[in-house]
């Protein structure tokens, strides 16, 4: 068991790095098309795939336990939204035993609907509430019950930090906000305008389709896909009792939803979608790589902003690079692989960094 776990640890590692494995999936697709095509192409897809409605009890409690393990703790699920298990604080617990699922304030976990019920028009269980939309399961994540309840049917909102309220709306939290906006994106093309983004999101509408807000995308491109989403999605893409069947195309590859609503530049994940002309002008230098000490230093012409995230895809270092600081401070760091996104005014390039 322990062999497997951490084979499974380190293919993940590398599907997470940007060599993401299920490609052949979307082989029927025209990846050429742009835009609205794109996005029908791919909506076409997701449904025509989607051949398992699970059912809401017992299918996506179920298949929430296997998908969202905690790679820490086989025994664990990881919450959404949450942020700390050590301040004494149940409601902010970041994982949480399997077993405890259910409705009791103060010591279970339940689903979360990321695109909420009552925001859907007609509301997601217009249909019932034991197939989809409704039962949905990549719109559904373990998340501690209060924590839930306290998030309700809020929209997202912009934010920083951990998760919580803001100015009317919720944030998912930085480590839960590219997975919020992908799930968001998904919803939208999989049931199309029942559950268009801006129905469950606040911010500034895309120039190129009304119904998209561009927070989602900026939130996509600053929070890259963790292993728990491709987890989700593998599992989703299998023989599993409580698998659906279909994948979300923008946790594959968030350059996906670059192509389709413009906007800043997400990771294409499959090396194929984004012209090599997005990064041309990005000039420069990464070293040491592997580090064995506690500075990692940068060599450009461009000023840079640094973004390290670890396997999980949370974010544990944002720094900027300028003319007169060359160098990023990663001593808080553990050893182990991280990713390290570098944005210019040119476009954005993520590389991997090991920290021996």
């Amino acid at each position: 068991m322990k062999h497997l776990y951490l084979l499974f640890l380190f293919t993940s590692i590398f599907s997470f790095s940007g060599f993401s494995q299920p490609q052949t999936y979307y082989n029927d697709v025209n990846l050429t098309l742009t835009g609205t095509n794109l996005f029908n192409a791919l909506a076409f897809k997701t449904e025509s795939a989607h051949t398992n409605e699970i059912s809401y009890t017992p299918g996506v409690w179920e298949a929430d336990k296997i998908t969202d393990e905690d790679p820490s703790n086989n025994s664990n699920v990881l919450l959404i939204y949450g942020y700390n298990d050590n301040d004494g604080n149940y409601i902010t617990d970041r994982t949480r035993s399997k077993s405890l699922n259910g409705g009791t304030q103060g010591t279970d976990w339940n689903r979360e609907h990321m695109f909420p019920n009552s925001l859907a028009i007609p509301k997601l269980d217009d249909l019932g509430k034991t197939t989809p939309p409704y039962a949905d399961a990549h719109n559904l994540r373990p998340s501690d019950v209060k924590m839930n309840s306290n998030r309700g049917n809020l929209k997202f909102a912009d934010g920083s930090g951990t998760a919580g309220p803001v100015s009317g709306g919720w944030y998912p939290g930085d480590e839960w906000k590219g997975d919020a906006a992908r799930i968001i994106m998904y919803m939208y093309m999989r049931y199309g305008t029942q559950c268009t983004p801006n129905y469950a999101t606040t911010g500034t509408i895309n120039s190129l389709d009304s119904n998209m807000i561009d927070l989602l995308l900026e939130w996509n491109v600053e929070d890259p896909v963790s292993i728990i989403e491709d987890s989700r999605n593998n599992y989703h893409d299998s023989n599993g009792q409580y698998a659906q069947g279909n994948r979300n195309p923008f946790i594959d590859n968030p350059a996906l939803a670059t192509v389709i609503w413009g906007g800043p530049v997400a990771e294409d994940r499959w090396g194929t979608l984004l012209s090599a002309n997005e990064f041309a002008n990005i000039s420069y230098k990464m070293y040491p790589n592997p580090v064995k000490d506690n500075f990692v230093y940068f060599s450009s012409t461009q000023n840079l902003d640094i973004i390290i995230y670890d396997i999980l895809g949370k974010q544990v270092v944002i720094e900027n690079i300028t003319t007169t600081k060359d160098f990023i401070n990663i001593s808080n760091l553990n050893k182990g692989i991280y990713l390290v996104k570098i944005i210019s005014n040119h476009g954005a390039v993520t590389k991997k960094l090991i920290k021996q």
